[in-house]
C-alpha cells in the first residue's frame, strides 16, 4: 500500500506535468499565425494589407500575421489552395473563376469596388486608339489567370476581338512591366498604381481604358466591379471563425482609416520604398485613387452579378455554369465587426 507521501508527491507531479501542458498549449496558441498571400502588397489596389500591419491593428485584436508578397494573384490562389496561406489579399473575381472548378473560396472583407486598374499603350504605338486596335499585339498581365488577364480578355471580346487576336504575356508589375513596355515585348497592358504613374509621367505609356474609379468601371464593365478582397477558402472560414471575425475588425477599421485620412497621411504609414523615388507622385496617385476602397468591407451589392458577367464573356471554363454568387463573398464578419 502506498504512503501518503507518496500518494501526494505522485499527485504534485501529476498537477506540474498538466500546468506544463497547458503553458506549452497556450504558448503554441498564441504563436499560431495566419498567413496571407498579397498579390503584390506595394501596390496601391492592396494599400490595406501593409496598412494594416503598420497601424497595428493585427496585433490589436491578439492575431500574429505574416503577409507574403506575390506578384501575380493566380500564383497566391494556388498557394491557398494548396494549404501553404489562410488566406489570399487578391480580387473577388478569383472566387467565381474558383467555384466554376469546384473550388469553395469566399471574400470575407471586400477591399475596393472597382478594379483600380488601367489598360497602358505604349508611345511607340500611336496608331493604337481603342481596344479593337489591339488586334495583332502583344498585352502585358501580371500572369496567365490572374485578374489582369480576365480583364484583359474581357475588353478584348466586348471590343470584337476573337480568341487569337491578341496574345497575353505574364510580365508581372512594377519594373518587370516597366521593362516589358520599354523593350518592345508588350505594346500594352494593365497595371496599378504607382507603375500607371511612373510611366505616364515619364510619357512612356498612356492610359487607354480607365478602371481606377467607379464611375469609369461602370462605364468600362457594366456595373460597379468588386476587387481587391480578403477571400479565403469556406471551409477554414466555417472553422476559425473567431479569427477570421478578428481580421475582419482589423480590416475595417484600416478601411476606415483610409477614408479619414489624407493621402499624404496614408502614405507615410508606408515603406519608403513603395514610393520608388517618387513620393508626391505616389500621394497624387493615391489621393485621386482613394475612392474606389469601400468604406466598411461590405460586398456591393450590385458587384458579383457584374463579375460574373464579365467571366462569362470569355471563359470556357465559367460560361454556361451554374453559380451561387452568395457562396462567393459573405458580410457577416464586418458587419460584427467592432
Amino acid at each position: 500500500m502506498r504512503s501518503r507521501r507518496a500518494i501526494l508527491r505522485s499527485m504534485s507531479l501529476t498537477l506540474a506535468a498538466a500546468a506544463s501542458l497547458m503553458a506549452t498549449t497556450t504558448l503554441s496558441h498564441a504563436a499560431d499565425k495566419i498567413t496571407i498571400m498579397v498579390g503584390g502588397y506595394e501596390k496601391q489596389i492592396y494599400l490595406p494589407a501593409k496598412l494594416a500591419e503598420s497601424l497595428g491593428y493585427f496585433k490589436e485584436e491578439g492575431l500574429d500575421v505574416e503577409l507574403l508578397n506575390e506578384a501575380a494573384g493566380v500564383d497566391a490562389e494556388n498557394q491557398l489552395l494548396a494549404g501553404a496561406v489562410q488566406g489570399v489579399v487578391g480580387f473577388y473575381d478569383h472566387c467565381v473563376d474558383l467555384q466554376a472548378k469546384g473550388k469553395y473560396v469566399e471574400s470575407v472583407v471586400q477591399f475596393s469596388q472597382a478594379p483600380g486598374e488601367v489598360e497602358l499603350v505604349s508611345a511607340k504605338n500611336p496608331d493604337i486608339k481603342t481596344f479593337a486596335d489591339f488586334k495583332g499585339k502583344t498585352l502585358g498581365v501580371t500572369g496567365l489567370g490572374s485578374s489582369t488577364n480576365f480583364l484583359t480578355l474581357y475588353m478584348a471580346a466586348k471590343a470584337g476581338l476573337k480568341p487569337g487576336d491578341i496574345v497575353t504575356l505574364p510580365v508581372g508589375a512594377g519594373g518587370t512591366f516597366i521593362a516589358a513596355m520599354q523593350q518592345g515585348q508588350i505594346q500594352g497592358g494593365m497595371t496599378t498604381e504607382p507603375t500607371i504613374s511612373r510611366m505616364v509621367k515619364t510619357g512612356e505609356a498612356k492610359v487607354l481604358v480607365d478602371l481606377r474609379t467607379v464611375d469609369k468601371t461602370r462605364e468600362a464593365l457594366g456595373g460597379t466591379y468588386p476587387a481587391a478582397s480578403l477571400y479565403m477558402e469556406t471551409s477554414w472560414v466555417n472553422a476559425h471563425k473567431d479569427e477570421v471575425q478578428k481580421l475582419a475588425n482589423a480590416f475595417v477599421k484600416t478601411l476606415h482609416y483610409i477614408h479619414t485620412h489624407s493621402a499624404a497621411e496614408i502614405a507615410d504609414k508606408m515603406p519608403k520604398d513603395f514610393y520608388v523615388g517618387d513620393k508626391e507622385g505616389y500621394i497624387k496617385a493615391l489621393d485621386a485613387g482613394k475612392g474606389m476602397f469601400t468604406p466598411d468591407g461590405v460586398m456591393p451589392e450590385d458587384g458579383p452579378k457584374t463579375v460574373l458577367a464579365v467571366l462569362s464573356e470569355f471563359s470556357k471554363n465559367v460560361k454556361g455554369k451554374q453559380i451561387d454568387l452568395a457562396k462567393t463573398y459573405t458580410t457577416a464578419f464586418v458587419k460584427n465587426a467592432k
